[in-house]
């Protein structure tokens, strides 16, 4: 038997000490009073007559009730499938009927949103003096969550991931972090996101995990300073605000910074290390791979050799990675050559939920994944990241289809035809823009106001450029990257 949810049997029994502090409430919690938390909202759960493999949509903001849902799912044995507030009802429509979800864990505002049973949780406190829920028998290769992440068809894919998944994705974290019951780790991921499990992994530890409601810098280095952070959470934009400052106080305590959910320009990586001398923890991994579950990352150690800033460093406990070749996967390439990168370990998802075809196009059946992502390994296996295979864009960590994008732009009546592509950013990486031909004339107002009610802010469009025509190859296959060059000077 392997559930997820047992490290807090284990921790309530040894530890007494605040694990989890919410600064938005001023509430903290132990390990004990995590367990009883979940343990009632797992029964609750249960008399709504949810059983093991149903799978249930949490649509919350960051706070202790998605974490705690999160986790009374897993202990009952349940599938969550976390999703992020800021998604529409039409967003979240295609995750509800692809995985048939059969209820929704949201609170008062949220519960109109879509046409599902609705679980409300909005008073933690009435849980604070149930009993222990026994955990679920659930295995390895019983799932825990399906993670959506958009395709190039522009069709969220539902990552199946496991107990055992998780278990590696936690062992491995706590390896690189090398974290402690006295460390301080500053959380800022959302919880729709993987990343989350960094924070878990804190909290597997015994670390004291503060949790952001959302994202606010100003807050972020007060709090920093305030509760003597030693695990720093961060990406990209995030290390440039950093290098921006002018105060450094507030980073006294921290020993360590976790980067990812994009590239971190190494420019902006040199100026950190030089300023602050706090080595980045530079990781890459994917949704299907729990981040660095199976993946890779620079850690400490790695600092002394590191002076390139541009490695995201060796492969992690149990996980190998290789590079094959774009068009023929079957073949390795030499050190240096650049093609796909593979990876494979205990991380690596069972595929996507009800899609066959998909699955078998980058799960291999000697348990490789196929990441979509371009690079080469040096002499040392170090990966280095060059480009990726897909059209995605990456913004502040989040992730951008194009085609998702455009099918429902295409929609505003006055638009002919839109490409939807990246200009490179200093601070947040790339943005999303768009090339529009229009059927008559320019209405970039109304097609920003209809991209507002459609879409989540992330992916609205930065900017518009009116065009005569896209580019194609041969009148049909649309050449972004013709429209990226001229744009993006």
């Amino acid at each position: 038997m392997l559930n997820i949810t047992t490290f807090l049997d284990a921790n309530s029994n040894r530890l007494d000490k605040d694990v989890l502090y919410y600064p938005e409430k001023d509430k903290k919690y132990n390990s004990i009073e995590i367990l009883k938390t979940i343990s009632g909202i797992g029964r609750d759960l249960k008399e709504r007559g949810i059983e093991k493999g149903d799978r249930v949509l949490i649509y919350l903001k960051n706070s202790p009730e998605y974490l705690f849902s999160l986790f009374a799912l897993w202990r009952i044995g349940a599938i969550a499938i976390p999703t992020n507030r800021i998604y529409t009802g039409k967003e979240l429509e295609f995750m509800i009927s692809d995985c048939e979800a059969k209820l929704i864990i949201t609170d008062e505002a949220g519960k109109d949103v879509l046409d599902i049973e609705s679980f409300v949780i909005d008073n933690l406190d009435k849980y604070e003096e149930s009993e222990i829920l026994p955990p679920a028998h659930t295995s390895w290769d019983d799932l825990c969550q399906l993670q959506y992440t958009s395709g190039t068809t522009g069709k969220p894919k539902g990552s199946m991931l496991t107990h055992g998944n998780y278990f590696s994705a936690i062992h491995n974290e706590c390896d690189v972090m090398g974290i402690k019951q006295d460390d301080v780790f500053l959380g800022i991921y959302p919880m729709a996101h993987v990343g989350l499990s960094w924070a878990i992994s804190a909290l597997r530890s015994g670390a004291l995990y503060i949790m952001m409601a959302e994202y606010d810098f100003e807050e972020y280095l007060k709090l920093c300073g305030e509760e003597k952070v030693t695990v720093l959470t961060a990406m990209p934009p995030v290390i440039h605000s950093l290098t921006n400052i002018d105060s450094r106080t507030d980073l006294k305590t921290v020993r360590e910074i976790i980067s990812g959910g994009g590239p971190l320009h190494k420019k902006i990586w040199k100026k950190f290390n030089q300023t602050y001398h706090v080595p980045i923890l530079n990781a890459y991994g994917l949704s299907e791979t729990i981040v660095i579950g199976t993946g890779t990352v620079i850690r400490p150690e790695d600092y002394l050799t590191v002076d390139k800033y541009e490695s995201v460093g060796h492969p992690v406990c149990f996980s190998e990675v290789k590079i094959v070749d774009e068009l023929d996967c079957t073949k390795e390439l030499d050190k240096y050559e650049t093609g796909e990168i593979a990876l494979r370990g205990p991380a690596v998802a069972k595929g996507y939920w009800g899609n066959e075809k998909a699955t078998k196009e980058v799960f291999l059946e000697d348990g490789w994944f196929l990441t979509g992502d371009v690079g080469y390994l040096d002499e040392d296996n170090r990966l280095f990241i060059t480009d990726r295979k897909k059209d995605m864009i990456v913004m502040s960590g989040w992730k951008i289809y194009p085609t998702e994008v455009e099918e429902e732009l295409i929609k505003y009546p006055k638009v002919d035809e839109i490409a939807v592509f990246s200009m490179n950013d200093y601070h947040k990486g790339e943005i999303p823009v768009a090339a529009v031909v229009w059927k008559n004339y320019p209405d970039e107002d109304g097609l920003l106001e209809f991209a507002r009610e459609n879409l989540s802010r992330y992916k609205i469009p930065r900017k518009i450029f009116n065009v005569d025509e896209l580019p194609r190859v041969n009148g049909w296959k649309l050449l972004r990257r013709e429209l990226k060059e001229k744009y993006s000077k």
